[in-house]
């Protein structure tokens, strides 16, 4: 009976133990074949989702979706963007022959007669090239850039992403906006980059950055837009008269001409200054003002700028104040808003007028001026060869002048 007890506990014992290890397996079995949620989807749902994305209109999937919430499998709004303007973007070589100037004392007669005329007539003259972008804003060949891209370049080849290249032709040039037109023929019609508004851009918007930075063709770039309005003074380029977007969007050499894009695909600025000293911050000419130059340029080959011919500085209470308790100041300054005349330009149009260095202006045309740059805006929507009323605080005295504006030959 005991062995008879041992051999029945000793069976159930074995029963139990084997259904244990049927379970396990079982449990082992069925988490093998259970469908992994790491499992890749089949192929065909993505050939699905991308056929759905090749038939929907960029801007209206930009609408569908947010940048923070694309869904896996669809295109994201920086790719749309991309795609809708890419092929509109180019990339723009140019070459230039330069002769070296020869050392003034190697061309002094007594130098040549006591060393004998084994010198070169001339130097030698070397090739430089320069690289940028641009895009093409008409289906007939026009290719809006900047003007330092192409300035006083010899030879000027248009490359398109899709390899064809074309000769260019400077078709005008403003170094004042920094902006340029080139004229391509191509053998068929061109895709045209869609221009948008940069008056509706707002601070804290997307900025995507396309072209060519450091000879890497078609480079995109992402960020925001930093600021509105940054004065070309404050850039460090006062020899311009423009009011640049600030982006955080990397922008290098070889950016130059190339689109600033919003998230729709738009065109809202233009890619043209970068600053040495500074990571992440780089500047575009607003479209709308390049929109503008860019017809003068097509029809006239340049634009037209009236100036007044003064150097010129925005002046604060503040600053005279600093400049007044100096005692190695040359001039005393009225403790006032407005603009300091820092330098009369010869023969310009404010030398004939009387306007003097120290003079502090504070009023054109009964418009107030409180900056350097209002001034500089209210004087650029002039017209060429219209008399001005300028409103001056000499010392302590006010004086009336009339300046007649006169057309800018060269950045002052």
């Amino acid at each position: 009976m005991r062995f008879s007890r041992l051999g029945g506990s000793f069976r159930q014992l074995s029963l139990s133990l084997l259904a244990i290890i049927i379970g396990v397996t079982l449990a082992v079995s069925s988490w093998q074949v259970l469908p992994s949620q790491a499992e890749p989807a089949p192929y065909s749902a993505y050939t699905d989702a991308i056929n759905r994305v090749s038939t929907t209109d960029a801007s209206d999937m930009v609408a569908q979706q947010s940048p923070a919430n694309a869904a896996i499998g669809s295109t994201s709004f920086v790719t749309a963007a991309v795609n809708r303007v890419g092929t509109a973007v180019v990339r723009i070589d140019t070459e230039r022959t330069v002769t070296r100037r020869m050392d003034p004392f190697m061309e002094d007669p007594f130098f040549r007669r006591f060393f004998g005329d084994g010198f070169p007539q001339q130097m030698p003259s070397e090739q430089l090239r320069g690289l940028g972008s641009g895009f093409i804003i008409d289906k007939g060949g026009l290719v809006l850039t900047n003007a330092h891209v192409v300035d006083k370049a010899d030879k000027v080849t248009v490359r398109l992403k899709d390899g064809r290249t074309y000769e260019g032709k400077v078709q005008g040039i403003d170094e004042v906006t920094d902006l340029a037109v080139v004229k391509i023929n191509p053998d068929k019609d061109l895709p045209v980059a869609p221009l948008g508004s940069s008056d509706l851009v707002q601070v804290g918007d997307w900025a995507i950055a396309v072209g060519n930075p450091l000879g890497f063709d078609n480079t995109v770039t992402l960020g925001i837009v930093s600021t509105l309005k940054r004065s070309s003074a404050q850039v460090g380029i006062a020899d311009k008269r423009l009011d640049f977007i600030q982006t955080d969007a990397a922008i290098n050499p070889g950016n130059s001409g190339g689109p600033l894009l919003n998230e729709r695909g738009e065109v809202i600025g233009i890619n043209t200054a970068i600053r040495p000293d500074a990571m992440g911050i780089g500047f575009a000419i607003p479209i709308d003002k390049a929109k503008a130059i860019a017809l003068k340029l097509q029809r006239d080959g340049k634009v037209i700028h009236p100036y007044l011919g003064v150097q010129m500085i925005t002046l604060t209470p503040e600053l005279a104040k600093q400049n007044n308790t100096d005692p190695n100041s040359p001039v005393q300054i009225p403790e006032i808003n407005g603009v300091l005349v820092m330098r009369v330009v010869p023969n310009s149009p404010a030398a004939s007028a009387g306007v003097r260095r120290g003079d502090v202006i504070v009023q054109l045309d009964r418009e107030p001026v409180t900056s350097a740059d209002k001034l500089q805006n209210l004087v650029e929507n002039s017209r060429l060869g219209q008399l001005l009323q300028v409103k001056v605080q000499r010392g302590n005295q006010i004086q009336l002048l009339s300046i007649r504006t006169a057309e800018l030959q060269d950045p002052v």
